[in-house]
Order: structure tokens, then C-alpha cells, then sequence
């Protein structure tokens, strides 16, 4: 359990990682006397260089102007690592000295439900991506969870647009304290990766407003991220890395970006509608795998230079673009000093096992089997190849090559000594189409009938390297899993394990639900892990033994099944390979099962501690279409621990149909045992508001709303009426 001292302390040496550390404010602005140099730098390039600067020269880097002074913009995948270095032409380089901090991806670290986790989360990767040298590290990814299926849900963070926007702006601030710029990706509605590169996406204004463009907006208002990537799909007809409504209207016009838009690597099929619809940078078009690729080909490098010169597009479209680039190599600091940062530090993996330990979260603790005692177990069996896999090279452009990585096995061992004897078995195969394995089945069963505990990790894989995703393609890039069955056959060996040993516990590895159906009434502990990085094992071991209690919440909802979940029952997925519908509309996670009354196999927000918590009722004081709330929460139980305070928000009576509550607020509550905190939370008028796509504005209706406070969204402690 971290304290909140012992927090500060940590982030605190986050922080203090880089030396001549910049202010926040000096990332996110860019003074008059910053923009004079960007204007006279302008004024000097040729028409040719000003082209070189926007497009790709290189895998991950685009051109500068040497006579000037404008070096390379040098970008790097990393969502929750650097990635490993690349020759210049997709070759890795493979001299051992990229070893990164592999951090817990973007699932686990929202799960933690602390947005200052998500800062020392983005300073550590601030921090390597400068040792590294890099400008842009290629990430957050914050698309919506809006199927189970999404081969990248692992990258993102909810299916909740408030809690995204929450987590989201601490990680690209602490990215960009580092005096790195953060790139927000995916923008928008890239949802899916089966047919990516082309699917359209149609969805009403109201669903675009209130659930996929909140985490967006937030990043960009509130975080002042540096540059956004545009996703590979279309939205209404036009690819969103050139939709003029998406990029011109709502990103620059509405938000006020001045940050560049890259293009995702290879999204951009056209020259004239890309330059004209707002894209700024194009990276990584399909000429670029090519051997020797000629990268005057790109869209924005020969032809578009040809279609200036010929009066098609005016030069002052391309200076626009320049400027943007520009603007953000003032930002991150390349004309001048930045902080040197550092890599692969004791502190960075300190890090890493802290966000683990408040990320990881416990689903079902039947009788009370953990916290597991030393003094009473003699025996464990760990069983199942997640048990002792490594994880940080798997799910495509995530992947990093990590200095070291703890799996639950090599945990568990470390954590107990000589005090426990630990046996592994395999218990199933990892590979494409393969069932279960009677053999290991039944050599598991013996391990566990042997043991007094047994502990089955299992759930879902990473597809590794690009040669390898098709073998177990289910949490990567590029792939969606074909169904939300558990593969390998582990079904079979769950239920086995379980027959030999009723004191059997399931951790579950993976980007979010799979089904559990077949066995979850019989195993007594459940565990949500996601990808919990280079200390996940030992974090996972700590929570097991008692060491740390868990606090972690689900960020997406666990349905039963997958016809459950509403993109599957109410909409479409994944599309006719042309279009695909979006007709749940608001209607994501949560919102659908708790307004039409659907039972989850595990509610949004639902995790479990080993103590107790018990909630005030919440005092409520409105002014104009705004409310403070006021609670106490009280550790009632013997241990400290950590309670996330949750705040849904019902209309009672609406115009429009609404869902039953929408997450408005949270917080991550430390207390010792016994020990009591008051708390609060200021709504303001977007906490009461929904969109009217008839009117095309937000709309606070007065009225009667409920103030629903809870450990979830399904169970609620307390709450009060106002009426605004």
C-alpha cells in the first residue's frame, strides 16, 4: 500500500529525475518571442525544405534543415516503454543497450484509479525517451473499450470518458515536464483494428460529444499535449487523419490546438485532401518498408511539393504545417538545453512495481483466502504458462525490450525463500489453435492436489513480434481476438485444478474481459492483472501474501458474455468491412448494463480490499448549475488501505434519453486502519449537462438529479437529491 507520504516521496524522485527540470506552463505555451524565431525561420527556408520537414526520412524520424539549425524530429513508440532501437529502415538494431523500463500498459495503470500514477507513469517515460534522444514518444493511446475484442484495449485505459480524461492529462504532463512531447493517439474512433485501415465509422454527434471525444479534449485543454496522431479509419466518409471536421473544426477550431497532427505510420492515401483536411506530418506510408525506400514518394514530400508549385495548394498551407513542427521543437526544447534524463534507474522500476501494486486488482475473495498467510501455507503450485512467461515484447508497437521482467512465478519465489516450497506446471500450450492439453492437464492436477494453494494464471497472451502475431494474436496491434473465449484450452485445466484443490486462485492476464462463466461460482480468489510490467510479479506476489492490500478498480466492464456487451447486442462489429454503425450510441459499458438492467460478470469500478470501508451520507451544497459534495470515508477494518471514492450522477427526469448514472467524479482515498478523511468534490455544470445533437450544443436542464456515491458503479453506499 502506498501512503500518500511515501507516494509524494516517490513521485517526488520522478520528478527530480532530469537535471534544469522545466516548469509545466512551459510546455503547454509558446511566448511571442518564440513565435518571432518560428515566423523568421520560416522566412529563410526554400520551398523545398519546408517540404523535407513533413514528411518521414527515416522509420521514426523527418527531416530538418541543417544549414538553419533544425535538426531531425527523432519520434518513438512507447506507450509503456521506449520502444527497442530501429535502424533508420525498420532494422532493429539488437546491440543490447535499449533495455527499457517496461512499465504496466495503459489498462493496468488506469485501473489504479490515481491520477498521480498516471504522472509518474508518463515522467519515467518523459525521462527515458530523453536518454534515448528521442523528441516524440508515441503515446498515450486513450480510444474507448468499446468492444471486448479490440486488440489493442491493452494500450487504452476505459471504456469511460471521464475517468480517461482524468488519468490521461497526468500522464502526458509528467511526459512533457520531461521536456518530451507526448503524442495522443489514436484520433478518432479507432476502436477496432480488424480493417483499420479503411472501416468507416458512423456514430451520432451526441455519441461523439459525450463518450469518444472527452479523453481527447481534456488531453488537449487540460494537458496541452504537443502533437496528436490521427487513427487509421475513416469517420463519416473521410479518414480521420485529414477530416476536416475531426482536424480543421473541432481539434484547431474548437480546442485551439497549435501543436502538428502526425499521421499514424501509413495513414495517409492521398496529397491534396491530407494537406487541405489538417494533417501535418506524415509518417511511415507503406513506401517506407519497402528495401531502400524512396521517401521523395511520400504523399507529402514530391507531389506535394508539385501541387504548390502548380498553385494547387497554397505555400501558406505548407507554412502552417512547418510552423506546427516548429512550434513543437521549441516546446521540447531541441533549439537549446533539456534535461538529460535517465534510464533503467532503480527508481524508474520502483515506479513500475507501485503502479502494479495499486493497478492490480482483486475480483473475488471467497472466504477470505487472501491475503494467503506464510505461517499456515507450506505449499503453492503455480500452474499455467502466464505463470512464467515475459510479456514486454509482445502486442506489436508497444513492444520494449525491458532490462529485466518479475513474472508471478519468479515473484512468488523471491517473496517466500526457502519458507514455501513452489512448484510449476505448465498446464497449457501457447500456441495458435491449441487446445487443452490432457497431458498437462492432468500433471497440473497432481501439482495441485499436492499443495495446499493453487494458483492458476492464466487469461489472455501478447502477440510478440511482427513474424509471430498470427501464433497467439489476441492482445496486439493489428488483430482483434476472434471471440472472448479463454484459448488454449484453459477452461478445461481451471476446472480441473479447481476439482483437485478447492483453495485455488485465478490471475488473469490480459487487455480486458475475457469469459469465466464455466468456473467462476467455483474458484474462492480472482485476479485482474492486465500487464502489470517489469515488477509484476512482484507486485502480484506482495498482494497475495498481504504485503500490499489491492486497491485496484476495473476500468471496463466485465460482461458475462460477449453478447452482452452493447457494441455486440445494440450496434454493429466489426462492420460490413465499409461501415460500421455505432447504434448502442451512448450506450458504452456500463451505461448500457446498468440502464437496462443487465448483470455484469464484474460491474465498472468493481475491485475488492482485505479491509472495509464505510461512507457518510454525502452533504450537498448547489449554486447555479454547479455542487459541492462533502463525505467522510472510514477504514473500518484491522489493515490500511485504499478506497476509491466514486460519484455517478442520475438525472431524474430528461428530455433526451440518458443513461442511469454517469461517472462524474472519483478518489483515491489512503487510510490507515480505523482512521477517518473527509472528502470533496466540486461539479460543475458538465457533471449535470448532456449534448443535444438537435441543437447541437450542451444542454443543463433544470431539474432533480442524484448524487450516487460508491466502491462501483453497482455498489452504491450512499447518496443524495439536489435540484439545480
Amino acid at each position: 500500500m502506498i501512503k500518500s507520504k511515501l507516494l509524494r516521496s516517490i513521485l517526488c524522485c520522478v520528478i527530480c529525475i532530469g537535471t534544469n527540470l522545466l516548469p509545466a506552463s512551459a510546455q503547454q505555451t509558446t511566448d511571442p518571442a518564440t513565435e518571432s524565431k518560428i515566423e523568421s525561420l520560416i522566412k529563410k527556408m526554400t520551398l523545398e525544405e519546408k517540404i523535407g520537414m513533413i514528411h518521414g526520412n527515416s522509420s521514426f524520424t523527418s527531416t530538418g534543415v541543417a544549414r538553419l539549425g533544425i535538426p531531425e524530429l527523432m519520434t518513438s513508440d512507447g506507450p509503456h516503454g521506449v520502444r527497442p532501437e530501429h535502424g533508420r529502415d525498420w532494422v532493429l538494431d539488437n546491440k543490447g543497450d535499449d533495455s527499457s523500463t517496461y512499465l504496466p500498459v495503459g489498462i493496468t495503470l488506469a485501473s489504479t484509479w490515481n491520477p498521480e500514477m498516471g504522472y509518474a507513469s508518463g515522467s519515467v517515460l518523459g525521462s527515458e525517451a530523453n536518454y534515448r534522444g528521442k523528441d516524440v514518444i508515441l503515446g498515450p493511446g486513450i480510444n474507448i473499450m468499446r468492444t471486448p475484442l479490440n486488440g489493442r484495449n491493452f494500450e487504452y485505459m476505459s471504456e469511460d470518458p471521464y475517468l480517461i480524461s482524468k488519468m490521461v492529462v497526468g500522464y502526458i504532463k509528467g511526459v512533457q515536464d520531461q521536456g518530451v512531447s507526448a503524442s495522443l493517439k489514436h484520433y478518432m474512433g479507432n476502436n477496432q483494428e480488424i480493417n483499420r485501415s479503411g472501416i468507416n465509422v458512423e456514430m451520432s454527434e451526441r455519441a461523439l460529444r459525450e463518450i469518444y471525444l472527452p479523453g481527447f479534449k481534456a488531453a488537449v485543454v487540460e494537458g496541452g499535449v504537443n502533437t496528436v496522431m490521427g487513427s487509421y479509419n475513416r469517420f463519416r466518409g473521410e479518414y480521420c487523419t485529414y477530416n476536416d471536421y475531426l482536424i480543421n473544426k473541432i481539434l484547431k477550431g474548437e480546442w485551439g490546438f497549435q501543436g502538428l497532427v502526425m499521421s499514424d505510420w501509413g495513414a495517409i492515401h492521398s496529397t491534396k485532401e491530407a494537406l487541405l483536411g489538417g494533417a501535418d506530418l506524415e509518417m511511415g506510408t507503406d513506401l517506407a518498408m519497402l528495401p531502400n525506400p524512396d521517401y521523395s514518394k511520400f504523399f507529402f514530400a514530391e507531389p506535394a511539393l508539385k501541387m504548390v508549385r502548380n498553385g494547387e495548394i497554397p505555400e501558406s498551407v505548407i507554412d502552417d504545417k512547418v510552423r506546427r513542427i516548429l512550434r513543437v521543437m521549441y516546446k521540447t526544447h531541441m533549439f537549446d538545453k533539456r534535461p538529460s534524463g535517465s534510464y533503467a534507474t532503480k527508481e524508474h522500476s520502483d515506479v513500475a512495481r507501485k503502479i502494479a501494486e495499486e493497478g492490480i486488482i482483486l475480483l473475488k475473495n471467497k472466504g477470505n483466502i487472501l491475503p494467503l498467510d506464510k505461517m499456515t501455507v507450506k505449499t503453492i503450485a503455480v500452474i499455467g504458462a502466464n505463470g512464467n512467461r515475459d510479456n514486454a515484447m509482445g502486442g506489436g508497437s508497444s513492444q520494449v525490450r525491458t532490462k529485466y521482467e518479475i513474472t508471478p512465478l519468479k515473484g512468488l519465489q523471491n517473496l517466500c525463500g526457502n519458507s514455501i516450497g513452489i512448484t510449476f506446471e505448465q498446464g497449457y500450450t501457447i500456441a495458435r489453435n491449441a487446445q487443452a492439453d490432457p497431458k498437462l492437464i492432468q500433471q497440473a492436477v497432481e501439482a495441485a492436489k499436492k499443495a495446499d494453494v493453487a494458483i492458476v494464471v492464466g487469461g489472455w497472451t501478447h502477440g510478440y513480434d511482427y513474424s509471430t502475431w498470427s501464433d497467439n494474436a489476441y492482445d496486439t496491434e493489428g488483430f482483434d481476438k476472434p471471440n472472448m473465449n479463454m484459448p488454449f484450452g484453459q477452461d478445461e485445466l481451471i476446472r480441473a485444478v479447481i476439482k483437485a484443490n478447492p483453495n485455488t486462485i485465478v490471475v488473469l492476464y490480459g487487455g480486458g474481459p475475457i469469459d469465466i462463466d464455466t468456473w467462476v461460482n467455483e474458484a474462492k480468489g480472482i485476479l485482474q492483472v492486465g500487464y502489470p510490467g517489469m515488477e509484476g510479479g512482484t507486485a502480484l506476489a506482495e498482494i497475495l501474501f498481504g504485503v500490499v492490500n489491492p486497491s485496484g478498480k476495473l476500468t471496463v466492464t466485465f460482461p458475462k458474455h460477449l453478447d452482452d456487451s452493447p457494441a455486440h447486442k445494440l450496434g454493429e462489429y466489426p462492420g460490413d468491412s465499409i461501415n460500421v454503425h455505432y447504434n448502442e450510441d451512448i450506450f458504452v459499458g456500463y451505461r448500457y448494463f446498468d440502464t437496462y438492467k443487465l448483470q455484469p460478470q464484474f460491474a465498472f469500478g468493481h475491485g475488492l480490499s482485505y479491509t472495509t470501508f464505510k461512507y457518510s451520507k454525502p452533504v450537498v451544497v448547489t449554486s447555479t448549475g454547479s455542487a459541492l459534495v462533502k463525505l467522510s470515508v472510514q477504514n473500518t477494518g484491522t489493515r490500511q488501505g485504499a478506497e476509491v471514492v466514486q460519484l455517478y450522477v442520475r438525472d431524474l427526469k430528461s428530455s433526451l434519453k440518458r443513461p442511469i448514472k454517469e461517472l462524474k467524479a472519483f478518489k483515491k482515498v489512503f487510510l490507515n486502519a480505523g482512521e477517518s478523511k473527509e472528502i470533496e468534490f466540486s461539479l460543475d455544470k458538465s457533471a449535470f449537462s448532456y449534448y443535444d445533437d438537435k441543437q447541437n450544443q450542451w444542454v443543463l436542464e433544470p431539474g432533480k438529479f442524484d448524487i450516487l456515491i460508491g466502491s462501483s458503479s453497482s455498489d452504491l453506499k450512499t447518496k443524495n437529491r439536489v435540484k439545480l
